[in-house]
């Protein structure tokens, strides 16, 4: 069989992360015997004509980047095969397709026979110079259905639980992300962890793991891990409080610092800002680092254009404004300012940032 030349496209949008379906795909043609370049928005290629193109995309309200991709490399190679993969794909095929890709050139999920081969970092060597990281999924779906995530919806039920993670892991790479999205439901979760601890690498879990999960035996064996700066949860809704809470101890109790424990707060769903602002001062009061998080609905074209019913434009502007004034990369550490005047000295949301939703009053106090 003849070897073909593919083009891997990543569109023109922000992420702090190498296309990892492309690099897969990547290691997956070399296979079969075929050469591949990756570029970026619409560069030009550098190996004359592809056989075949394939573009990624991101989120859906990234739509705009992926289109003009598709349709510079549609008209500059309009004899090559050009198919369309990725979140807003496997989401919205058929918004995807008014780009003029062919619809039957949308691929929707995952590809599974490059799902299991480790990605081709030669094509990234500014990431391999600067993180040095392989990014792995030791599992893919999750055994929750939150009605705000579209992992159920591309992804399904916790499945292809891996035991080892060894053959997923780059030469020379010193750390591992985790992007599972919910890798403790993993029952394999131990055997992960151990190889990973005897390995030597750091590790970062880059979605957040389930605190209902965290028992003193999961507590213990990540206290074994280096941590690349956070252990990272999530609260997104205020009933599993409980198991915040308790996950929090667990992890102290281990040897793990308060400081070093991140946790996800998903707001602008169904909670209101009462909601969030108890989360916040929870989780400050616990010891932790509150990270404040905007729901975008799967489906959005426009990021930041949804308000939830119990939300408005006021005081979500508010979150934004205090995350990026006395937040610190965003988050909402717990310092001791922090804690007596915006939590232990407050009440209620608006109390807390009125500098920020009342600005003209404010000035005149």
């Amino acid at each position: 069989m003849k070897s073909e030349h593919i083009l891997l496209v990543r569109p023109k949008y922000y992420s702090a992360y190498p296309p990892l379906g492309l690099l897969k795909l990547s290691t997956y043609h070399k296979k079969l015997g075929d050469t591949t370049e990756l570029v970026y928005g619409t560069e030009e290629p550098s190996n004359g004509e592809p056989d075949k193109i394939y573009v990624t995309s991101l989120f859906t309200w990234a739509w705009e980047p992926v289109w003009e991709a598709i349709r510079y490399y549609s008209s500059k190679f309009p004899d090559s095969e050009l198919w369309l993969g990725g979140l807003y794909a496997s989401l919205m095929p058929e918004h995807a397709a008014l780009s003029g890709v062919n619809p039957k050139r949308i691929f929707k999920g995952i590809f599974r026979e490059a799902e299991c081969l480790c990605p081709d970092y030669d094509l990234v060597p500014e990431w391999n110079r600067r993180s040095k990281a392989s990014i792995v999924f030791a599992t893919r779906g999750c055994i929750r259905a939150c009605t705000f995530c579209g992992v159920s919806r591309i992804e399904g039920k916790l499945n292809s639980e891996r035991n080892s993670i060894k053959d997923l892991l780059w030469p020379g790479h010193t750390k591992v992300i985790f992007f599972d999205n919910n890798f403790l439901a993993s029952k394999s979760w131990e055997n992960v962890l151990s190889e990973v601890r005897d390995l030597g690498l750091s590790v970062d879990f880059n979605q957040g793991l389930d605190a209902r999960l965290i028992t003193e035996e999961v507590a213990k064996k990540i206290s074994e891990l280096k941590i690349d700066r956070f252990v990272r949860i999530s609260y997104d809704i205020s009933e599993i409080e409980p198991s915040v809470k308790k996950a929090i101890e667990l992890l102290s109790s281990s040897g793990i610092k308060r400081r070093d424990i991140l946790v996800y707060l998903l707001y602008n769903f169904t909670d209101s800002p009462q909601d969030l602002f108890m989360r916040i001062k929870n989780v400050l009061s616990w010891g932790a680092v509150a990270y404040p998080m905007r729901f975008q609905p799967v489906y959005t074209l426009k990021k930041n254009d949804y308000v939830s019913p119990k939300w408005d434009t006021t005081r979500l502007g508010a979150i934004a404004t205090a995350r990026r004034v006395f937040g610190s990369g965003g988050t909402f550490p717990p310092y001791n300012g922090m804690m007596k005047v915006k939590v232990e000295g407050c009440q209620n949301f608006d109390e807390a940032f009125k500098e920020f939703i009342f600005p003209r009053e404010e000035a005149f106090q």
